[in-house]
């Protein structure tokens, strides 16, 4: 795997779309298999998805926070924005959650527990950069989310800032993912400027590939989608979604993961 080819038109090198394929794999496998087919969404960065105003910067990034722990399908997990400019990617603490991890039936805490949430620093600054802050909490929930699998992602530990990207696509934010893609250096803290941009750790082509996997496999046609990327992108994405839809078997595995056989719910046990 190589990740290094920024600016270039071609496709996805062979080695890099195989990672993804198996990124999305993993996630298929510790992620919810079933919410991904039948309850995720590609979200869109637009007023449609992201309704209300706040009088604030902090009350503005609430509000777009919970829409998109709403969209993640992790409403229900113990998490609460930070109102700092920390800028740290590093994994935060495994968090114990009862039942499943995403969807409908998740189980809430029956009551606070002011001890046991996990704070998530956010950059004040990207409030100005709606598509950043979106991919910015969406990268933070995956985090989150990812630290619950019980091995680590494809190509191990190493690949776990690039794997949690394709796990944010995964849930659905994938286009905000390939349009605010830009390689900055890393930031310890402070204040990250009135055009503060997310760090990216896929580049924009990568980050689009992934978003083709997930709009294959949910369905979704591809003008739907290329409408709403930045206008160099979509004739990339394009090309993406047609190289994906030449490798039948590499999509048919996926689809097949975690699938329960047809007579699963009808199985009894056998008589004494």
């Amino acid at each position: 795997m190589l990740f290094g080819f920024v600016g270039s038109q071609d496709l996805v090198g062979d080695d890099d779309a195989r990672w993804l394929f198996d990124t999305f794999a993993w996630s298929l496998e510790h992620f919810g298999r079933d919410v991904f087919f039948d309850d995720t969404t590609l979200v869109v960065p637009d007023n449609a998805h992201f309704p209300g105003r706040a009088d604030s910067a902090a009350g503005m990034a609430g509000l777009v926070f919970d829409h998109v722990r709403r969209y993640a399908r992790m409403e229900h997990w113990p998490l609460q924005l930070a109102d700092q400019a920390a800028c740290s990617v590093d994994p935060p603490r495994r968090l114990e959650i009862r039942g499943p991890l995403r969807g409908a039936k998740g189980v809430p805490r029956a009551e606070p527990d002011p001890g046991g949430e996990i704070g998530l620093p956010y950059d004040p600054d990207l409030v100005g950069n709606p598509e950043a802050l979106i991919a910015s909490f969406a990268h933070s929930l995956a985090h989150c989310l990812a630290q619950t699998a019980e091995e680590p992602p494809p190509g191990g530990a190493q690949y776990w800032p690039q794997a949690t990207e394709v796990v944010a696509t995964f849930m659905g934010f994938g286009l905000m993912f390939a349009n605010s893609a830009f390689k900055v250096p890393v930031r310890s803290c402070g204040s990250c400027g009135p055009q503060a941009q997310r760090q990216s750790f896929l580049t924009q082509y990568e980050n689009t590939y992934a978003l083709a996997i997930f709009s294959v496999l949910k369905g979704i046609p591809g003008k739907s989608v290329a409408r709403n990327l930045n206008k160099p992108l979509r004739p990339f994405f394009r090309q993406c979604v047609r190289e994906i839809q030449g490798k039948p078997q590499e999509l048919k595995r996926l689809r097949s993961l975690g699938k329960r056989p047809p007579d699963a719910s009808r199985a009894q046990a056998p008589p004494a």
